[in-house]
């Protein structure tokens, strides 16, 4: 009897295009049954620290206070240089001054919460929604800003909101780093042996899309909230690159600033394990 994996990943474009392969069976599952379940960041942020999944997507934040208990698998990661949060207003023009404000973020655990946390403390009140929730939210100027994540980096202008800043370009300027996103987690607890083998099947799934990109579209449309292919292929230009593949020691050394600086603030505590990226 095959061993079953339980799985997590976000409906963004970027996760359903580097696990297609894996969805659609188009990849050998090495001996394993995968069972998929596909749900917003912060769930699948929230659900890990539940403990529901064997591996899943996450927050690279979330992955920092679950360092004890996970390990960063090297394939599926979401990091770069231009891939990062705006911190967006409901009226152009418009800065964060006072806590009679509010900024919407995606999630507490999420990484785009994070780095609004680090380059705007205690600015403005701070609600948590899904993430698809803010841009509407700040066109209704139901909240003042919003910490926009996913494809509505490409379409904030069109629905008349304003940008206060960039802050994964904030983020690069003071690290020279790439800005780490998020990434998969496996439990320790499954074993370097089955670690392994779920990471082999992760990258030859990604690996498959790369090599035939359209291929993977019908899948991004299925769970995207944009449906226009020139979006979903820009979405995956920008979020799916070679440290997609292998983070390697630049997506290392980005994960290790982010500790520093996340325990800086105290979101993260002294006596936290740090992050690993799993290695074999």
């Amino acid at each position: 009897m095959s061993r079953k994996i339980h799985i997590g990943i976000s409906t963004c474009p970027n996760d359903t295009f580097t696990f297609h392969g894996l969805m659609s069976r188009s990849v050998d599952w090495r001996g394993l049954e995968f069972e998929v379940e596909l749900i917003d960041i912060q769930q699948l942020n929230d659900r890990l620290f539940e403990g529901d999944f064997d591996a899943a997507k996450t927050s690279f934040h979330a992955a920092l206070l679950l360092a004890d208990e996970t390990v960063v698998l090297p394939s599926g990661s979401a990091l770069g240089f231009g891939v990062g949060p705006l911190l967006l207003s409901s009226e152009p023009g418009q800065t964060p001054t006072d806590n009679k404000q509010l900024t919407l973020c995606p999630g507490k655990h999420t990484t785009a919460s994070l780095l609004n946390s680090l380059f705007y403390p205690e600015t403005t009140r701070v609600e948590h929604v899904v993430f698809s929730q803010i841009m509407p939210m700040l066109q209704r100027k139901a909240a003042d800003f919003g910490v926009c994540i996913h494809e509505g980096r490409f379409t904030w202008e069109q629905q008349g909101l304003g940008l206060v800043e960039d802050l994964g370009t904030r983020w690069e300027s003071e690290t020279n780093c790439p800005l780490p996103l998020g990434g998969i987690v496996a439990r320790r607890s499954l074993g370097d042996e089955l670690i392994a083998t779920v990471q082999h099947v992760i990258r030859d799934s990604l690996e498959f899309a790369l090599a035939d990109r359209d291929a993977a579209l019908p899948t991004m449309r299925k769970y995207a909230q944009e449906f226009d292919d020139d979006v979903l292929m820009k979405h995956v230009d920008l979020y799916v690159n070679e440290w997609t593949t292998d983070l390697g020691s630049t997506g290392n050394n980005a994960l290790q600033q982010l500790s520093e600086r996340a325990r800086s603030i105290g979101l993260v505590g002294e006596s936290e394990s740090s992050i690993e990226v799993f290695r074999r």
